[in-house]
């Protein structure tokens, strides 16, 4: 035990330095914002996170090193849907199409342009090349496959939704990115034209062609580093054509901001929560599936395509547990679930019945 115990304080040692001097090289310095959600030069939640400190921290991390689990990956690979460019191209402009990418990278087809969220092409979720959640599963369609970008969509400022190579990898063929408040400089940094950048406080709307784009509140925090907590703000979003409306979650914990969400710009067609990296030592930053289940029912969707889930190992949960609990709560709830496999063109007009593609694997 004593052992194990050195072990986990090297680690420990290691992993703060670590991220305290990758901050001096990759985190968005403060800056000053007119907005509610900012207080005392950090953002704030509509009610305060308890319990979050570093203490917290350690008995996190020392957990993720003790604790017995099982299923952490896949028994075999999992099954992935072919996809092109050219499958992409020979889809209707007219319409809407959806193909979930891994974790909560959604790339969308939207009346003929495409709309790409959080962005993470990359094998770790994590401020380091070798160490780190690793994926597990390749992506559908490389960066350098996909067609001109005409948006791209930033949720918050986290390793597994803002990474720094996928943002320079698209930077030369995306027309606009979408941020949170403070993001802007991070995005400057990494070589984006300040002209194709635009920043939104929470409710804020920016029409991009003939697509409604409204950044929406989440419950959440930001940070690369423990010195840049809460620098930059953190949301969800939601996508309005004249025909259709799409919305997604970002990450999130469950509030009453979702029945909100649903008031002021739903129903939606469908509807893209988080559903994974769950766990007890962190109720107010992420949703347990039963969660998930009434964060749609709030923002009145009419189909769920759970995101979040079955490409990184973020909690203590066994790999598939998201989609197999989802699965058992929207049948007995009657609730409309989209699974599909990664790579999968989804219509959302019509969508097809979507495998369980999990239960192979287990």
């Amino acid at each position: 035990m004593k052992i194990l115990n050195v072990v986990v304080a090297v680690i420990l040692v290691l992993i703060i330095v670590g991220v305290v001097i990758n901050y001096r090289l990759d985190s968005t310095p403060p800056g000053t914002f007119d907005s509610p959600q900012y207080h005392d030069g950090v953002f704030v939640n509509t009610k305060p996170i308890t319990g979050n400190t570093f203490t917290k921290f350690i008995e996190i991390f020392h957990r993720s090193l003790t604790q017995e689990r099982t299923a952490i990956r896949p028994a075999a690979a999992i099954p992935i849907a072919s996809l092109t460019t050219k499958q992409l191209q020979q889809l209707p402009d007219t319409g809407v199409f959806f193909v979930k990418l891994g974790h909560s990278t959604v790339l969308f087809k939207i009346e003929g342009r495409y709309v790409l969220t959080d962005p993470m092409f990359a094998r770790r979720a994590s401020p380091f090349r070798f160490v780190g959640p690793e994926r597990f599963h390749p992506v559908p369609i490389t960066i350098d496959e996909l067609p001109p970008i005409d948006i791209v969509l930033l949720s918050h400022n986290h390793y597994d939704h803002l990474d720094e190579d996928s943002v320079k990898a698209l930077k030369h063929k995306t027309q606009h990115f979408l941020v949170p408040l403070g993001l802007k400089v991070q995005l400057l940094d990494w070589g984006i034209q300040a002209d194709n950048i635009t920043e939104l406080d929470w409710w804020q709307k920016q029409r991009v062609a003939d697509i409604d784009l409204t950044l929406t509140p989440s419950h959440h925090f930001s940070g690369r580093a423990f010195t840049d907590r809460n620098a930059t703000l953190w949301g969800g979003w939601a996508i309005r054509t004249a025909q259709t409306a799409l919305f997604f979650s970002g990450d999130s914990g469950y509030f009453d901001g979702f029945k909100a969400i649903g008031q002021k710009l739903g129903p939606f067609d469908i509807a893209m929560i988080e559903n994974g990296a769950y766990a007890s030592n962190w109720p107010q930053v992420h949703m347990q599936p039963q969660q998930t289940v009434q964060a749609f029912k709030d923002v009145k969707g009419r189909y769920l395509a759970p995101i979040h889930n079955s490409t990184f190992d973020l909690a203590f949960h066994s790999w598939f547990d998201p989609l197999e609990q989802l699965e058992k709560l929207s049948q007995k709830q009657n609730v409309n679930l989209l699974t599909p496999r990664f790579g999968q063109i989804i219509n959302v007009s019509q969508p097809d019945a979507t495998p369980r593609w999990w239960q192979t694997l287990n």
